[in-house]
């Protein structure tokens, strides 16, 4: 058993203590080829014999669930800086979860908050304001509307803005599936950088509209990769075909099509 194995095991004991973790009862989720849970006995045996996972120990150590149904891309992209920036100096500390009266009895100048980015403080750097995430009207090609979350665009963005190296890749008709699952799948076998992906539930055969989520590990007897998606409440880690994730990203959002970011610490970019 390899310490990946080891670790993704020790995880699911923790989740079977508390279920809520991985959702799964709750989880409106397709079962079949193309949706198969983390948590099976197929889900587990894809991972066992995956090559392509070292993404997974830090993405699964800094895992956390959105607090909200518009906060699957700050979310995703706190667990992701987060994988890459937790050992270093200067993180920023979130004070916001902690109340005025958490505070009355701690002595002067203490501080209890932890250093590490969250969904709420990941948006700060980012160009679009936490206002226009949950819905105040912004101009989009000449017209006002409500822009909810996030777009791949001002996801890379932001991830970019809180220092991060990135490439966005947009899932159009010229993007094929083989060039797709290429991309990712290498940039699951090597440590240090990671992937975003960006989708249409309803395309891909869950309930709901657009998401993101990180990828965890990429399975080559099945063609599937694992999504650590950030909504547990709505579909539990699940492995997706590649087909069924590429016609996911093969959808329209806003402006243009949805896809995936590729991202890596920027020394890291600077030292290729």
């Amino acid at each position: 058993m390899t310490a990946v194995t080891r670790v993704a095991l020790s995880f699911l004991l923790l989740c079977l203590q508390f279920p809520s973790a991985l959702a799964l009862d709750s989880a409106p989720l397709k079962a079949g080829a193309d949706l198969v849970p983390f948590a099976s006995e197929e889900g587990l045996a894809r991972f066992s014999r995956s090559s392509a996972k070292t993404d997974f120990p830090e993405l699964a150590n800094q895992f956390e669930a959105q607090s909200n149904t518009a906060f699957c891309g700050p979310t995703s992209a706190a667990i992701v800086l987060n994988a890459i920036l937790n050992h270093k100096a200067g993180l920023p500390r979130d004070r916001s979860r902690l109340r005025a009266e958490d505070l009355r009895f701690l002595p002067e100048h203490a501080d209890l908050s932890v250093p590490r980015f969250t969904q709420d403080n990941v948006i700060l750097k980012g160009a679009k304001t936490r206002a226009q995430v949950l819905g105040e009207p912004v101009l989009v090609n000449g017209k006002q509307i409500k822009d909810f979350g996030y777009q791949l665009r001002q996801l890379d963005q932001m991830l970019r803005a809180n220092g991060l190296a990135t490439r966005l890749v947009i899932v159009d008709d010229s993007k094929t599936l083989a060039a797709v699952r290429r991309d990712i799948a290498e940039n699951l076998k090597h440590p240090s950088n990671y992937v975003i992906v960006g989708y249409k539930r309803s395309a891909v055969g869950q309930q709901g509209g657009g998401h993101f989520s990180p990828v965890g590990a990429y399975d080559e007897a099945s063609d599937s990769f694992l999504i650590l998606d950030v909504n547990p409440a709505s579909a539990g880690w699940v492995w997706m075909s590649a087909s069924t994730l590429v016609n996911g990203m093969r959808t329209f959002d806003t402006i243009e099509n949805r896809g995936y970011i590729l991202i890596e610490a920027p020394e890291s970019k600077g030292s290729e």
